[in-house]
């Protein structure tokens, strides 16, 4: 946390008794008495530096620069560098040294927010290294073994869609696959097991045994050119094995999953099985690939959802995987296992094998299967050429087919996919935009996430930056708007994702009387909506690897204090209500699926009873309700608050990442 904010509020860092008659009568209608008895009012900014009850305290401390101190004045807060340790990262630390020299501490949404992440991004971690990595591999070796046997035991269609598999898992399994290179090769002291504990980064000696995959010689080409090209991240090539043009860039690994060999190697593995696609529709044409491809590609996917749904083991092991990861990110936007299985089913009844599909029967499966939902976003598979919002329509049709894993449909990828080229058109605004390309709006922006989940601020930076002067924008902006506006509670809480997003809407409303002054500002908009998107960005990395993308300090000395240093939370209590709900099911719903270890759950359960304690005191603040010494013990307190939270958790983090 490299950034804090000092702020000039209420009896806490403003004086009333310095504005002496200024108070007015409606000024005294909504004052209070705070903790240590001094008059709550409203003030007018600027607000002179003379005026502010501690200024001379605070800046024997801390030294703020003329620009910081023109900002205070005129908004009555300011965002400043950590004059502690400017390039420190641990989050507690700037709580710790402020309440050291005796500064009041404000708890703003960032912190909160910072920590949700926090535990959102280890949980998830957690599971993937511990548990998904071996699932997947014995799911993909299964379906290898399977595919395989379908080779040997098939002729004609049947036995190059099976071929053709056997290429697809043994990529996947290549992918998970440890090298030599993955282990430790330092010091002792490097590589000993005691000093990581269960975060161990590398591979062992023994895992280039446990997880080894033998290429059958008859798919050994058409898997090495796929590995050659993934670890390339060459970008957009043609699939040796699919036939159509795959942004291979997707596969460098990133996040979390940087952290460890194991979870290099499995966020490699679960992108190919998250983009790449059986399609299901081929021609000579306007298709990603030609027909035979196409029907090839569907015989290979009703192979696979069978073996697949066949086996209870490996089907428990997919379901697992599966139904965690949509916990987190939500539902796949392309069809999978069961929607292939149920398609034969229906077409065929339950005792027919894919293995002997027909062409006949490939069209019956295909016409079947057309009836089920299309992607809604596209996510980068083939090359689409579009000039129409009708041709957008068609590409996502063409895109239509099965993935293994496939990757989330998420709603900020979907505001994206509507509001750039070609659903928006051509450029109307005057000079350079941000968002502009050769025939329209190539690039989408944050802000266009954040103006649908309600920030009128965001409306007017659209605009100022005319990055909403498009022909179109505002047609489509508006349909979406409807569209999010009926979306429910229950809609919005579906998933860990859309209830993180639901989380950020309260801070993004405007703040009008009855709240602090310097809350009423434009700049505290501003302020606000840098909190709301980076939290945003925050969400964005937690899931890379399972959201579609759409395309287009300590002082030397404590100081004498002769009153009891006051501080004051940001009063939000819809937020912390919300984040306080999201925290619940994170750590009930994972409990449930039996993923979620003992340490997890108590850095859960403490960040639950910390948001309850927010709740209470801002909603106190808000009715000019005198907080109590325990109330003001634990916003000065917070770094420590913050620490049961982390619980050590973050100089892990760190250390790895220095490695």
């Amino acid at each position: 946390m490299r950034r804090f904010v000092l702020y000039t509020m209420l009896a806490v860092l403003i004086l009333p008794s310095v504005l002496g008659d200024e108070v007015d009568q409606d000024d005294a209608a909504i004052a209070g008495q705070c903790g240590n008895g001094v008059l709550i009012a409203q003030y007018t900014l600027p607000l002179p530096i003379e005026q502010i009850y501690n200024y001379d305290n605070f800046s024997s401390a801390i030294t703020l620069s003329d620009e910081a101190r023109i900002l205070l004045e005129n908004n009555g807060f300011v965002v400043m560098d950590n004059p502690f340790a400017p390039k420190g990262e641990d989050i507690t630390d700037p709580y710790d040294n402020l309440k050291e020299i005796g500064i009041p501490i404000f708890i703003t949404t960032d912190s909160l927010l910072h920590l949700y992440h926090i535990q959102f991004d280890e949980t998830l971690r957690q599971i993937e290294e511990r548990e998904f990595y071996d699932d997947l591999w014995e799911i993909s070796q299964f379906l290898l073994e399977e595919a395989e046997y379908e080779y040997q035991n098939t002729t004609g269609d049947a036995k190059e869609a099976a071929k053709r598999n056997v290429a697809f898992f043994s990529v996947g399994l290549s992918l998970l696959e440890p090298k030599e290179e993955q282990l430790c090769h330092g010091s002792e002291l490097d590589c000993a097991e005691w000093f990581y504990g269960k975060n161990y980064p590398y591979f062992k000696e023994e895992d280039l045994e446990k997880y080894s995959v033998d290429v059958p010689a008859f798919v050994e080409n058409e898997v090495d050119w796929e590995l050659q090209l993934i670890e390339s991240h060459s970008g957009f090539e043609v699939s040796p094995i699919f036939n159509y043009t795959e942004d291979y860039s997707q596969y460098l690994p990133r996040g979390h999953y940087t952290r460890s060999e194991r979870l290099k190697n499995y966020f490699q593995a679960m992108m190919w099985y998250g983009r790449m696609s059986f399609l299901l529709k081929g021609c000579d044409d306007k298709c990603l690939v030609s027909a035979q491809d196409a029907k090839l590609q569907t015989i290979g996917a009703s192979m696979i959802a069978q073996n697949l749904l066949e086996d209870p083991l490996i089907q428990g092991k997919w379901d697992r995987i599966y139904n965690v990861t949509s916990f987190y990110v939500g539902y796949s936007d392309d069809l999978g296992p069961y929607e292939y299985n149920r398609a034969i089913n229906s077409v065929f009844g339950g005792s027919f094998q894919a293995r002997d599909l027909t062409a006949e029967d490939v069209q019956e499966l295909k016409a079947e299967l057309a009836g089920y939902s299309s992607p809604e976003i596209y996510g980068g598979t083939g090359i689409c050429v579009v000039y129409t919002p009708e041709e957008l329509d068609q590409c996502l049709e063409a895109t239509k087919g099965f993935r293994l894993m496939g990757q989330r449909f998420v709603p900020d990828s979907y505001i994206f996919q509507n509001l750039v080229y070609p659903k928006v058109d051509g450029y109307t605004g005057h000079g350079d935009a941000f968002t502009q390309g050769p025939y329209g709006r190539h690039f989408p922006r944050g802000l266009d996430v954040m103006a649908l989940l309600g920030s009128d601020r965001s409306e007017e930076l659209l605009e100022e930056l005319n990055d909403s002067s498009y022909g179109n924008y505002t047609t489509q902006f508006a349909e979406l708007e409807d569209e999010f506006r009926s979306f429910s509670e229950e809609d919005w809480q579906k998933n860990l994702y859309w209830a993180w997003l639901y989380s950020l809407k309260p801070l993004l409303e405007e703040f009008g009387d009855g709240y602090p002054t310097f809350m009423q500002t434009k700049a505290w908009q501003d302020k606000e909506l840098i909190t709301a998107l980076a939290s945003w960005a925050e969400l964005r990395h937690d899931t890379i690897l399972y959201a579609k993308q759409s395309y287009t300090g300590v002082g030397s000395a404590q100081p004498i204090i002769l009153e009891p240093v006051v501080g004051y939370v940001e009063p939000v209590p819809e937020f912390y209500s919300r984040l306080l709900v999201l925290t619940r099911i994170t750590k009930e719903d994972l409990q449930e699926m039996g993923v979620l270890d003992e340490e997890a759950w108590w850095r859960l359960n403490n960040l639950e009873s910390i948001l309850e304690r927010l709740k209470s005191i801002s909603t106190k603040e808000l009715n000019n309700e005198e907080l109590s010494d325990e109330d003001y013990e634990f916003i000065n307190d917070f770094g420590q608050e913050m620490d049961t939270v982390l619980s050590n958790m973050l100089n892990k983090i760190l250390y790895h990442a220095a490695l």
